[in-house]
């Protein structure tokens, strides 16, 4: 304590340790598989680890890049968006390369909020928004996306998220592909997003580092939206497409007037980062449709037999349709419904790690008995988790 004030900024005084170094911390201490942490466990195409090479020996990168990203991953950037959804965007003005989605989110929410402010949230959501919106001196405003046993999947509630908007609300921060949930949203609760913003002029920053990893439906940019190109930051990343998540090359596109304010707060974070990795990923994002049809395939084969798996195991399972997570509700295997205690518990009962939802909900009761696992590991490593898991 220091003149009677704690150590800690008051607005982060809620968020200690992350839950993913928390539950990689109990893998390696207990030897468990961990499907906790969403990363993969096997480097992407080789062709891209060698344009990292090139870069490296060439000198290209090794000293500061210009502060916007290297020209060429702009322009392979704004290539993509022009060539996979017809967003057309200008590389000089429009694209801005950024350390990773995270630090993406942070510079936008810092850049775009003041006190006072309000966001919605689609609940469970990554854990840095909430971090980074209590940076921004801002408030959250969760809307919860809804597990339909049925189906067997999760549903956003239209009717929920125009009931959230107030006249303080100043963004929406839309993520989908969902992390945990998997969920995809549909063109229609797009359309539905893209009038609310439109009929009380908010601004929308969409986190769409999956936008690959689609296994049913689509993936739709919001910005495509009838009038939603000026008031979207399109947030993506190379890291959950191209398996090399340890590089932290991510990007925002919009209008200039929107990326230079979000370029005003990022210049203070880390101004520049990962020079040769950023000509590595401009030759990635020009790989051959082909490239993307493999990844999703072999994704989906491992998310069948994780799905499967976890079923046998006695989990209820909600398939996801995209990202490399699958949810599951513990209910049937533990009564007390207690996620948190269950992935405390889980490595010594069976060697296997997973990370509970609970950690990525304000209402904590909503998110208490599900508990999330990753497929973005080798074939041998999923089939070994699931034979320990069925000694549930």
């Amino acid at each position: 304590m220091t003149h009677g004030r704690p150590l800690l900024n008051r607005r982060l005084a809620e968020f200690g340790t992350t839950i993913f170094a928390e539950m990689s911390a109990l893998a390696v201490r207990t030897g468990a598989i961990n499907l906790g942490q969403g990363f993969p466990d096997t480097d992407g195409p080789e062709e891209v680890r060698e344009a990292a090479v090139r870069a490296l020996r060439a000198g290209h990168g090794n000293q500061y890049p210009p502060g916007p990203g290297v020209p060429e991953l702009r322009t392979a950037i704004t290539g993509h968006q022009q060539r996979r959804y017809g967003l057309a965007y200008d590389p000089d003005t429009e694209v801005l390369v950024t350390a990773g989605a995270t630090e993406a989110i942070a510079a936008s929410l810092l850049a775009l909020l003041e006190p006072g402010d309000e966001v919605i949230a689609l609940e469970p959501y990554y854990d840095s928004y909430a971090a980074c919106i209590a940076m921004a001196g801002a408030t959250r405003v969760p809307v919860t996306l809804r597990p339909d046993t049925s189906a067997g999947t999760y549903r956003l509630d239209l009717d929920e998220l125009r009931a959230a908007v107030t006249r303080r609300t100043r963004l929406l921060l839309i993520n989908t592909p969902h992390n945990p949930t998997g969920t995809v949203l549909s063109r229609e609760e797009l359309h539905a997003i893209a009038e609310l913003a439109r009929e009380h002029d908010l601004l929308v920053v969409t986190d769409e580092v999956y936008e690959h990893l689609v296994f049913e439906g689509e993936h739709l940019p919001l910005a495509g939206f009838p009038g939603m190109r000026d008031r979207t930051v399109t947030i993506s990343s190379a890291g959950k497409t191209f398996s090399y998540t340890g590089w932290k090359i991510g990007w925002v596109t919009g209008s200039a007037e929107l990326v230079t304010a979000v370029r005003s707060a990022k210049q203070y974070l880390t101004y520049v980062s990962g020079g040769p990795l950023q000509y590595a990923v401009a030759e990635a994002l020009r790989l051959p449709d082909s490239f993307y049809e493999e990844l999703r395939a072999d994704l989906r084969a491992k998310r069948d037999l994780l799905c499967t798996g976890l079923a046998e195991a006695g989990f209820a399972v909600y398939r996801p349709a995209g990202t490399y997570f699958v949810t599951t509700d513990i209910r049937p295997l533990d009564a007390t419904g207690d996620g948190i205690a269950f992935c405390r518990a889980l490595p010594e009962r069976c060697g296997v790690v997973a990370v509970p939802n609970a950690v990525f909900y304000d209402h904590r009761d909503q998110g208490a008995p599900f508990v999330r696992f990753t497929f973005c590991k080798r074939t041998d490593v999923l089939e070994e988790a699931v034979t320990r898991l069925k000694q549930l």
